[in-house]
């Protein structure tokens, strides 16, 4: 389960209803956008631009939070090419349900009794434009 919390409002739900959600609002952002090349594209998904004009895009743009406390942040591949999930778990390790995790090995892991979750809190790598351009993809 994905959970956000912005100040005192908390956001539940699956890593795939976010995935599912995510990328049908992406593709709705995208279709507006034809005709504009990369450059233009990226430079659409910063988060000052995402948060004025898709305030759905994100439930943390209600609060005017950042999901990584960085200048620049580019909202373009909010969903890691590197992060992977499962709700129904990945891999059992150390007794517990891994649930996702960074193909990289960047970040950390969030460890409880019984699940591990990626935590992606201290890796801007997907939110860097230079990676976004490497990584392109309009599909």
């Amino acid at each position: 389960m994905v959970l956000y919390v912005s100040n005192t409002i908390q956001y539940h739900m699956t890593y795939t209803q976010w995935y599912k959600e995510h990328s049908l609002k992406h593709k709705a952002i995208i279709e507006q956008l034809k005709g504009k090349n990369i450059d233009e594209i990226v430079e659409y998904f910063d988060y000052e631009n995402m948060r004025t004009k898709h305030p759905d895009f994100c439930p943390l743009y209600a609060s005017n939070s950042k999901c990584h406390d960085m200048q620049n942040l580019n909202c373009y591949l909010c969903g890691c090419p590197y992060f992977r999930f499962n709700d129904d778990g990945i891999e059992i390790k150390e007794n517990r349900v891994v649930y996702s995790l960074c193909t990289k090995g960047l970040g950390e892991s969030f460890v409880s009794t019984d699940a591990i979750h990626q935590d992606c809190s201290s890796c801007i790598l997907p939110h860097k434009i230079q990676f976004i351009k490497k990584n392109f993809d309009i599909s």
